[in-house]
């Protein structure tokens, strides 16, 4: 939602005053039913073989899923579920809490909030919080690695401590209605046997929870940056794979190293019930065009790259006049076009010209210009 708006509360969802000019615009392109917003999209179930909906789905990722990117990443793809990114439970209870959770209700749905924490009485209230603002899905962070966190008991250290995250699940999902997940590793540190895995969700399950997102690398809590642990560890797909051979009824869904739907594909295949990708829908976002005709059997959402160009123009220019600065919507979309004719010079042009906090949005259509599209496939075949 735009900063400086006052909102109001509707339908347990929040909206800005002043959305209301992109309101429309939204619903026609992206035709997501209003009265459905504040409703959650799965319910947690114990039965084996549960359908799980969100085969496709974009990581919480620090600094870059914001609001304003997600809106983007709306643009691209109506199916996928997007996270934010990771809020801590003390920044929600003693600092803006309208500031860490406002979001754009009439454009970022399917949305879920990722939450830090350890305490099971601040992550139910949390989560009663992520009810009250409209959020679909409520996810627990047990995979980040980075030593600012652990002090605080939060991220990859919870995985040492499985009948705490089990405890605090069970909070949760008795204080809402919202469908309460976790996102983790295959193991830290030495503790990164099959068996440490498959206790640490055998113990995690009992808490109601059935769905578990797990980045197949192991987090090296000491001696390892978190850029480092999402490339050093080895990746191990076949770990996740198993969990789901070995708990049927739960919901299985794997990340890590995820670069194309090529790959995405064959893991959904061999049984996993969802993919979530990070940093590649990120850096090359025409990634996330196909993901509604491959993974939910959904047409195209447009038939050129010029139908694509118009609608991003339209929203970067109603984003700008209702108080975005420009520099926060260009920022997330200097992947786009990557690897076509034209795109370096695009990014450049963004670069430099978009951080001004009166910069005009006729900067991105002067930017797009340089763009020499070949289509929205291919892209890897182009070398500029």
């Amino acid at each position: 939602m735009c900063p400086t708006s006052r909102s109001r509360a509707f339908n347990n969802s929040i909206f800005c005053a002043d959305e209301r000019p992109y309101t429309a615009f939204f619903i026609k392109h992206f035709v997501y039913p209003m009265s459905l917003a504040s409703q959650p999209l799965t319910t947690q179930s114990t039965k084996p073989h549960a359908q799980y909906p969100h085969k496709y789905s974009v990581a919480p990722m620090m600094d870059w899923t914001t609001s304003e990117c997600r809106q983007f990443h709306r643009l691209l793809t109506k199916k996928a579920l997007l996270y934010t990114e990771m809020v801590t439970t003390g920044a929600l209870i003693h600092g803006n809490t309208e500031r860490f959770l406002r979001f754009s209700a009439a454009q970022e749905h399917p949305v879920a909030l990722q939450l830090g924490g350890h305490d099971a009485h601040d992550l139910a209230h949390c989560a009663q919080l992520a009810q009250d603002y409209g959020y679909d899905e409520v996810n627990l962070n047990a995979g980040c690695p980075s030593d600012r966190v652990q002090n605080g008991m939060i991220g990859a250290i919870l995985m040492a401590h499985a009948q705490l995250v089990s405890d605090a699940l069970k909070a949760m999902s008795d204080r809402v209605d919202l469908p309460i997940t976790i996102k983790h590793r295959i193991g830290i540190d030495d503790f990164d046997s099959y068996a440490f895995l498959r206790d640490f969700v055998g113990t995690v399950a009992q808490s109601g929870c059935t769905t578990f997102i797990v980045h197949a690398r192991k987090a090296i809590l000491k001696g390892l940056s978190p850029k480092q642990n999402r490339d050093v560890p080895p990746l191990d797909y076949q770990r996740v794979i198993q969990l789901k051979r070995d708990f049927p009824e739960l919901h299985i869904v794997i990340n890590g190293g995820i670069k194309d739907h090529g790959l995405a594909q064959d893991l959904l295949d061999q049984g996993v019930d969802g993919v979530m990708v990070g940093r590649e829908a990120y850096q090359n976002p025409l990634l996330l065009l196909e993901v509604d005709k491959l993974f939910y059997q959904s047409a195209d959402p447009y038939d050129t790259p010029e139908a694509l160009n118009e609608v991003l123009i339209d929203w970067i220019r109603l984003k700008v006049a209702s108080g975005t600065p420009l520099k926060y919507l260009a920022r997330h979309m200097l992947g786009l076009y990557s690897g076509q004719a034209g795109s370096r010079k695009f990014r450049r042009h963004l670069s430099e010209t978009m951080h001004p906090i009166e910069a005009p949005p006729d900067i991105f259509e002067t930017a797009l210009a340089f763009i020499k599209p070949i289509g929205f496939r291919g892209l890897q075949e182009y070398s500029e």
